[in-house]
């Protein structure tokens, strides 16, 4: 009874160690937070290569009011649109609600705002935005070509990430900047304000930032000193219920792994509980190890004469003893053997002769271990079709005696 229950508090134990385990794993992948050398996210807090910070700190001392804007988009109503820029770095967008967010965004374009949006998700926000893969054959990093004489294009020859182009091309939009055959930079007039679209936000981040072709690029899509600049963090890290943070996980692959771990348990309980047998084990001394061990030694020697000339003398022995044939007649070639088979019993012995003549020769060189494996079972062959033919001999002499 003290067995049993020890074994169950035990197997409790294992049971909830796994599924905290399991937990802890899922929450630390779900919260830890990337380390900022790694974080790809453009944000005003991540000092990496990819974060926007620097942007953020050197506006300020530019002479513009720069600030994070962490409410919802919808709340744009309530700036100045007419000195404020609202600056959209690959936004994450909601799983739903995104027309209520692209309205929210026209409508402050409309009374006189100016937008910078980014990468494909930012194209979205903007009116008739649409973007495709990029043309070109080179998708890295692109030093632009510039378009014209705006003032965008008059930055210089812009670091890029040409990832996506943009693909609305109308009489209201000008392409300031372009990768090969790509638009990566454009700007469109939206009632009184106007949008501006970079195909990622590589002039605003870190590294980008020091090429002095990105920051005149920035300067002139911000406008001038003195605008109040909003830099996006709520879509970042927006997320509306619990449901919607969850939508896009792989629950497919997930729940096969939940199923895996299931069996894999309750193969485990079923092992340990099952009922106790001895294993089943071949004694020692029985034929079959002997056969085996001795096969073993032979094949790490490489001595495959031993074995043929045993079948070949298992094979002369009863030729000798059993058929009659006299030793100088077993001496002799294997064709003369197979003659004297075929006198005294008739048929052909053709195979047996053949066999014999491969088993002689084997006794001087040393055969590959497949080889001689085959020409052993055929002298066997042999073997047992002599005896099986001596019998039926016999018998026969007896039923007619």
């Amino acid at each position: 009874m003290k067995a049993a229950t020890s074994a169950r508090s035990d197997r409790s134990f294992v049971l909830w160690g796994v599924g905290g385990l399991f937990l802890a794993i899922l929450l630390l992948l779900v919260f830890w937070p990337p380390q900022d050398a790694e974080n790809p996210d453009p944000t005003t807090e991540n000092a990496g290569s990819q974060g926007i910070k620097a942007s953020y700190l050197l506006l300020s001392e530019l002479g513009y009011q720069a600030e994070r804007w962490e409410v919802p988009v919808t709340d744009l109503r309530n700036l100045d649109p007419t000195r404020t820029t609202l600056i959209l770095t690959q936004p994450k967008l909601p799983i739903k609600d995104v027309k209520v967010l692209q309205e929210a965004v026209s409508n402050f374009l409309k009374r006189g705002g100016r937008v910078i949006a980014t990468g494909a998700n930012g194209a979205q926000l903007l009116p008739n935005g649409k973007t495709a893969s990029p043309e070109n054959v080179y998708q890295g990093l692109c030093y632009t070509e510039p378009q014209g004489t705006g003032t965008l294009a008059r930055a210089g020859k812009v670091g890029l990430l040409d990832t996506v182009r943009w693909d609305a091309i109308s009489s209201q939009i000008s392409v300031e900047q372009k990768c090969g055959p790509d638009a990566v930079v454009v700007r469109m007039r939206v009632g009184q304000g106007e949008a501006i679209w970079w195909a990622s936000p590589t002039p605003l981040t870190n590294t980008g930032l020091a090429d002095d072709a990105s920051l005149k690029l920035v300067l002139a899509s911000i406008g001038p000193p003195g605008r109040t600049v909003l830099f996006d963090e709520y879509l970042h890290t927006w997320r509306e219920t619990v449901s919607d943070t969850l939508t896009g996980l792989p629950w497919a692959w997930l729940n096969w792994q939940c199923v895996a771990l299931a069996l894999l348990l309750l193969f485990s309980f079923s092992r340990r509980n099952g009922p106790l047998r001895m294993p089943l084990t071949v004694p020692r001394t029985s034929p079959t190890e002997f056969a085996q061990s001795m096969g073993r030694l032979y094949e790490k020697a490489g001595a495959s004469q031993a074995a043929t000339e045993a079948a070949r003398s298992r094979l002369l022995e009863f030729l000798r003893d059993q058929c009659g044939l006299p030793r100088e007649i077993l001496r002799a070639h294997p064709p003369r053997v197979a003659a004297e088979l075929a006198q005294r019993f008739g048929g052909q012995w053709d195979e047996l002769e053949q066999h014999l003549q491969q088993a002689g020769e084997a006794h001087a060189k040393a055969l590959p271990s497949k080889t001689a494996l085959k020409l052993v079972q055929s002298l066997e062959a042999d073997h047992k079709r002599l005896r099986e033919f001596m019998l039926t001999r016999r018998t026969s002499a007896v039923v007619h005696s």
